[in-house]
């Protein structure tokens, strides 16, 4: 559970930090660039060269790249209804498309599923996960923060994206069986241990509690759309529809159902997606995803 305090302390400290008048008032932007630039790419390239494929993925898998296309079929549907700004649909898309599978979700799985459940939710964490932010993500941000860019603008974006040019190596390196020396292998596991603590308090020094804010009633359909509707579509289509049963099936469910991505947060931020509903986002849905969390454990274990 020491991953779980960490999250809470940090943007805890996030918060705090607003206070100090000597710290700069972009400052969240430097630490979102050391997540995107430095951490991100070294969790890439310590875990991908390790994952085994196997037909065993394709339930964790099926989370993430599910999970966001029903994420950008509702919100762009509904908010080219509704007539919503791009960038508001673009941070929608991503914070409730993506979840919180690792920080928060590595030490609640191995709380409730020990080690077995802790190997399905790493699968539906580096390819599920990490890939479609890296992917999917990325290519979302670019098109809805300056509207309409080209096709080559997207492509570019992505080519130059630090993450996914990890990615890529990572899964070259996969393919030919090749892993970094020990030294280096610590080395990239320690800079990436830093994503936890620096994107949340990056996540924390955005964080604005506006009672007034229009962004409330977006935020509410946004957690309920990640907590509650998300692993509702996987219940029906995991246990009811495709008959799935066991540990690996469970925890994929439960998996469905964590807070919104910490990184994805950074990488609308970064592109000018609605920032502070970003920040809201994962701060306010951190806390509320262990209420629902919890229901959602209570159904998988009753029926």
């Amino acid at each position: 559970m020491d991953n779980i305090l960490l999250v809470f302390v940090c943007l805890i400290m996030g918060l705090g930090m607003q206070k100090v008048a000597t710290f700069p008032k972009n400052g969240h932007l430097a630490l979102n660039q050391f997540v995107i630039y430095i951490a991100l790419p070294a969790l890439a390239l310590y875990y991908i060269p390790k994952v085994t494929v196997s037909t065993d993925l394709l339930y964790p898998i099926g989370v993430a790249w599910i999970g966001f296309l029903f994420s950008f079929l509702f919100f762009y549907t509904l908010g080219k209804k509704m007539g919503w700004p791009n960038r508001l649909i673009g941070c929608l898309v991503i914070t409730a498309g993506l979840g919180n599978t690792s920080f928060v979700g590595f030490p609640i799985i191995q709380a409730l599923y020990g080690e077995e459940g802790l190997k399905t939710a790493i699968m539906v964490d580096q390819p599920g996960s990490f890939v479609v932010m890296a992917t999917l993500g990325i290519i979302t941000a670019g098109i809805f923060s300056k509207g309409e860019p080209s096709r080559n603008e997207i492509i570019k974006k992505i080519i130059l994206f630090p993450p996914f040019i990890a990615f890529v190596l990572a899964c070259a390196m996969n393919l030919l069986r090749f892993d970094f020396n020990n030294h280096l292998q610590t080395v990239f596991q320690k800079l990436g241990a830093t994503v936890t603590p620096v994107a949340l308090v990056a996540v924390g020094l955005q964080l604005k509690i506006d009672k007034e804010s229009q962004h409330w009633k977006f935020l509410r359909l946004g957690l309920f759309f990640k907590l509650i509707l998300t692993p509702a579509l996987f219940f029906l289509l995991y246990r009811i529809m495709l008959g799935g049963q066991g540990v690996a099936v469970d925890v994929a469910i439960m998996e469905s159902a964590m807070a919104p991505m910490i990184t994805g947060a950074i990488l609308a931020s970064n592109y000018g997606l609605k920032p502070k509903l970003s920040s809201m986002m994962v701060g306010i849905g951190i806390p509320l995803s262990f209420l629902s969390l919890a229901f959602w454990y209570y159904i998988l274990t009753h029926f």
